[in-house]
């Protein structure tokens, strides 16, 4: 590939090994997604997603291959990367509102201690319209419901204006309203370039929504086109377990 080709990946991950402490947890990964692409991670847990995820952030250490994230190593990147983890780390007691946490999302471009300007502001709120909680901008973040919170996290991450963002399980205990919302701002973020890694144990959600799918457990075992990665020989390989594929194109996987 040539390297102009490479510039302009969002991410291209060549024969990458991740791990901790020397110990590989992911094995020979090879990825490539351009700007406006959209890619699942899907595998078994433990399958080693969230650690391919941490690993694009410069969270976890790369042990061999070569990653390059927006043309960059992945720690140089990070501050055109969001990010939308499983669990966030703010006490749902902590005395902050939602449209405070989305504000976090604009401290790489304004600085902890500098004002917010009017930019900042109208950033903060038409990430919120855009998830259906401009009404909500103002209610303390802890007494939102599950749903409602993921939404707020995936504001936050957006409202920072990435190139390149991250969601690891971002539907999990998250209610039918607040995932058709997701979705939707995925498939807009998607329209305007902004590239997508989306983890998910939701085989229903990678095939609707990703260009590509990536299948993980322990290495890669397949990566392509949803049709030609998710059908019930690769799953059933790569889950170690049964898959049935049913008429109306579900695959349910049945574990040993």
């Amino acid at each position: 590939m040539d390297d102009v080709a490479v510039a302009d990946a969002a991410l291209r991950y060549a024969g990458v090994s991740v791990g901790y402490h020397g110990t590989p947890v992911l094995t020979d990964v090879n990825l490539e997604l351009a700007a406006g692409e959209r890619l699942a991670l899907v595998g078994p847990n433990g399958a080693g997603k969230s650690t391919l995820v941490k690993s694009i952030l410069g969270l976890v250490p790369v042990l061999a291959g070569t990653p390059t994230v927006l043309g960059r190593t992945p720690s140089r990147a990070r501050t055109q990367t969001g990010y939308v983890p499983q669990t966030d780390s703010l006490d749902a007691d902590f005395p902050v509102t939602a449209g405070q946490v989305v504000m976090m999302g604009r401290y790489r471009r304004i600085g902890w201690w500098r004002p917010t300007r009017s930019a900042d502001r109208r950033a903060v709120h038409e990430a919120l319209e855009r998830l259906g909680l401009a009404d909500h901008a103002r209610t303390h973040f802890g007494v939102l419901s599950g749903g409602q919170r993921q939404r707020v996290l995936l504001a936050r991450a957006i409202a920072a204006e990435p190139r390149l963002l991250l969601l690891d399980e971002p539907f999990n205990g998250v209610d039918a309203v607040s995932q058709e919302a997701i979705l939707a701002v995925l498939r807009e973020l998607s329209t305007v370039g902004t590239a997508l890694v989306l983890s998910t144990h939701d085989l229903t959600v990678a095939r609707e929504l990703a260009d590509t799918v990536c299948l993980l457990n322990g290495r890669q075992w397949a990566v392509g086109p949803p049709a030609e990665t998710l059908t019930a020989e690769t799953l059933r390989r790569a889950y170690g377990g049964h898959a049935i594929e049913l008429r109306d194109g579900r695959t349910v996987l049945v574990e040993p």
